[in-house]
């Protein structure tokens, strides 16, 4: 029998360390401790992955809480069923003891147990749901203070136009070009792109004589 443990956090810039805490004090090896850095919307996640094929009967699986394993009531549901039916393995939630698979094998402590499971994968999709909830609001909310989303815009400069007619008649090369407008290649190109467009306009719209 091998013991794993499986941690998880939402992204990159978020703090593993009161789960590892956790999996120390069970003894864990750290070579035998999966960690996955994204949202636990779905099982796609390269370091459970890994884990479950490495999975085999009557090893024992240690998460922290339901809501590392996962934020789909259903995907947890699927994905304890075949941990615990098809690849017959244990599972420990440190911090719900009622969730040890090696406790209760009988049928009211199954059934007390599997009832706990659902409780708490519903109150873990149900967190995930409002996080985004709230998420949307805040960027909405954000928004119409006027702050603005994504990389900051470059502006053209002053002799933007002056540029372009010296590089279209070849007086300066495109090497030139982009250092004086402060643009990388596919930037310049987009900003030409924008400004002939509003040439062509201007003069489609101007009045003909």
């Amino acid at each position: 029998m091998k013991i794993y443990g499986y941690i998880r956090v939402s992204g990159v810039d978020q703090n593993e360390d009161r789960q590892l805490i956790a999996m120390n004090e069970v003894a864990i090896p750290q070579e035998q401790i999966f960690i996955d850095k994204q949202s636990g919307k779905d099982f796609n996640r390269p370091a459970y992955k890994k884990l479950v094929k490495k999975l085999n009967a009557g090893d024992l699986l240690y998460v922290l809480s339901i809501d590392r394993l996962g934020r789909n009531y259903e995907e947890i549901q699927k994905q304890w069923r075949t941990l615990i039916k098809e690849k017959n393995i244990d599972i420990v939630v440190i911090d719900m003891p009622l969730l040890d698979t090696r406790l209760h094998k009988d049928l009211m402590g199954t059934f007390i147990s599997d009832l706990v499971l659902q409780i708490l994968s519903f109150v873990a999709q149900n967190e995930r749901e409002n996080i985004k909830k709230r998420q949307a609001e805040g960027i909405a909310a954000a928004k119409e203070k006027g702050v603005r989303f994504g990389r900051p815009s470059i502006n053209e400069p002053e002799d933007f136009t002056t540029i372009i007619r010296q590089w279209e008649r070849k007086q300066i090369s495109l090497k030139r070009v982009l250092p004086k407008c402060g643009m990388k290649r596919s930037t310049f190109f987009r900003r030409l792109n924008e400004y002939r467009t509003s040439q062509s306009n201007k003069k489609s719209n101007s009045p003909k004589r």
